[in-house]
């Protein structure tokens, strides 16, 4: 006999005919065993509604920009004038584990100088960034675990170079909401397509697929390119509500049943969001209703665009927004080095240096915390030659986790400050040494967070975003 389809009451599903046939005692085992723990605010509310973190923090929202492919370190902001003494020649520490093969000491082809009261050394292709060096802390003792892009952008965005784990800009939007529900908690802006790695960068893990970060390819500049479906031609924002309502409403009676599907509860959700974005994601990302002189600070081009959209975003109470160089590694520069990265930091030093001033005088910086490097550095040494890595060219780095630089700048950071050091060549990191797990545990810190009890119960065992590492350097914290 076949009975007519309802929504109030639909068919069993193969778990339902199990636990109703005598099984219950072995589902809910099996549940317990295999069940992603959900939130409270996830399953009786909205869960991107604004949350307290453990202890008041300055910094609220954060922007990071990630300078995809390893800016080296020692031609941006950690200037070794020891390469100059030994060009060519080998360094006297003949142990320079590398991925691939160096050669003798290449000299930084960039002139450093001291800016602002601090004095702290910048090279001579990011002079607007250096001229707000006293509200930044540089960390030339960074160090990951790692060589290879894949591992170190995974490390450096999840905490984990390895496994499948929430992103930082996830954790934070688990941890804090958001303060706008009209548009994405958060967002990852990479033009012309994905980095490697892909969406695992800005990826929720095993956490609600709803603190998952919102992709925009910000090569575009129109709305409906910028984001896919953000209009509809055919229908009408009335007509589109009564169709969403419709579908909540079966989606609501089918997610009853189903109280523990985080994917399907992120999916209505998603839903809802995109109609509500309508209006004013596209307000948010129209950088033309910028006055003219704001638009002309932060310069032309993609970059200086995304920079902009990204204070637009964090003005609107967007709580991470993450801002990648490019989908293709363009600061892995193997080769040609001095005119590749001249010529990348042309793209996004105005602006970067526009972003820090427009923050602070629209009293956004101490509530902001702007995030700045990539997944590691660079070689003091020079690559050779090697098929398909560098055409044959003598005038590159090789990838560098050994030692680097990331500065931060807001949000409660120490500025005008330099932490640790490098060797005097600029391969390790030997003066207070920062691991990426403890630039976690810091940045969580001025985010009001106790990076050991800020955890995720899933598959039996209380995750964190730093594992069971990390230490707070608080000589960074203001």
């Amino acid at each position: 006999m076949r009975y007519p389809f309802s929504f109030d009451h639909p068919p069993l599903t193969r778990r339902d005919l199990l636990r109703r046939c005598g099984m219950g005692f072995g589902a809910l085992a099996l549940g317990d065993l295999m069940a992603q723990t959900q939130t409270a605010s996830a399953a009786s509310g909205n869960p991107l509604l604004p949350k307290s973190a453990h202890f008041p923090a300055k910094a609220k929202h954060v922007i990071h920009i990630f300078m995809n492919g390893g800016p080296s370190h020692v031609d941006t902001f950690d200037p070794k004038p020891a390469l100059a003494k030994y060009a060519g020649q080998p360094l006297p520490d003949g142990n320079l584990a590398t991925e691939r093969k160096t050669g003798g000491a290449m000299p930084s082809p960039f002139k450093f100088r001291k800016y602002g009261q601090s004095g702290i050394e910048v090279s001579e292709i990011f002079p607007n960034v250096a001229r707000s060096i006293d509200d930044i802390a540089v960390i030339r003792s960074m160090h990951a675990d790692a060589p290879s892009h894949e591992l170190s952008l995974l490390l450096m965005n999840c905490g984990d170079a390895r496994q499948i784990r929430p992103s930082l800009g996830s954790w934070l939007c688990y941890g804090l909401g958001t303060e706008n529900q009209n548009l994405p908690a958060f967002v990852a802006m990479c033009p012309t397509g994905y980095p490697i790695q892909e969406t695992q960068n800005w990826q929720s893990g095993f956490l609600p697929g709803v603190y998952e970060g919102a992709y925009i390819d910000s090569q575009h500049t129109r709305i409906d390119r910028l984001i896919e479906h953000i209009r509809s031609d055919r229908t009408q924002m009335p007509q589109q509500r009564e169709q969403l309502d419709l579908l909540s409403r079966m989606n609501a009676r089918h997610l009853q049943a189903r109280q523990d599907d985080s994917a399907l509860d992120s999916r209505i959700r998603s839903f809802e969001l995109g109609f509500r974005m309508q209006t004013e994601a596209a307000e948010a990302f129209d950088v033309r209703r910028e006055p003219q002189h704001i638009r002309d600070m932060y310069g032309p081009g993609v970059q200086a665009r995304q920079l902009l959209i990204a204070r637009r975003l964090v003005e609107r109470g967007v709580r991470f927004v993450q801002l990648w160089h490019g989908a293709g590694q363009p600061w892995d520069s193997h080769d040609d080095l001095e005119i590749r990265h001249r010529k990348l930091a042309q793209q996004c030093d105005q602006a970067i240096g526009a972003l820090l001033v427009d923050l602070k005088q629209r009293g956004l910086l101490d509530e902001t915390l702007v995030i700045w490097g990539g997944e590691f550095g660079r070689t003091p040494t020079v690559e050779l030659p090697k098929e398909g890595a560098n055409q044959g060219k003598v005038n590159g780095r090789d990838h560098n986790h050994w030692g680097f630089t990331t500065w931060l700048a807001g949000g409660g950071v120490r500025g005008g400050y330099v932490h640790g050091a490098t060797d005097e060549f600029g391969f390790r990191a030997v003066e207070n040494r920062v691991h990426v797990h403890d630039l976690h545990a810091t940045l969580l810190h001025l985010l009001g967070f106790d990076h050991e009890r800020f955890t995720y119960r899933y598959d039996g065992r209380d995750y964190r975003l730093t594992d069971v590492h990390g230490r707070v350097v608080r000589e960074l914290i203001a």
